[in-house]
């Protein structure tokens, strides 16, 4: 962008071609992608490693999707979301809950409940 800018600001044609310019807009959208990952996994594992000495508590929760792959749920407290992995039949988007903390493992960021009657 500077040197865009100060192409334009001192009257020289930009340094860039467009197409110059829609790879490098294509590279930084994909590092962004890239470094969003990495902060995604990093948070599962970090939430995977907080709840590693609570398995069997049990923990008030909101059910925030739905897929083929899970059902997945957030804890009121602490906030961090996991799957639900027995009982998830029958739960929607929205729906409140009460789960158990059946394993987590820190490595992978994975968190796992079961649904208590």
């Amino acid at each position: 962008m500077q040197r865009l800018v100060k192409a334009v600001l001192a009257g020289n044609p930009p340094p860039y071609s467009v197409e110059a310019l829609a790879d490098i807009a294509r590279h930084c959208t994909e590092q962004e992608g890239r470094a969003n990952a990495v902060e995604r996994q990093v948070l599962k594992a970090a939430a995977a490693l907080l709840l590693d000495q609570r398995i069997g508590e049990v923990f008030d929760a909101v059910v925030t999707g739905v897929a083929p792959k899970g059902t997945f749920v957030r804890l009121r407290q602490p906030l961090v979301e996991g799957r639900v992995v027995q009982g998830f039949k029958g739960l929607d988007v929205g729906d409140t809950t009460r789960v158990r903390l059946v394993a987590v493992d820190p490595r992978h960021g994975h968190i796992d409940f079961e649904r208590v009657a």
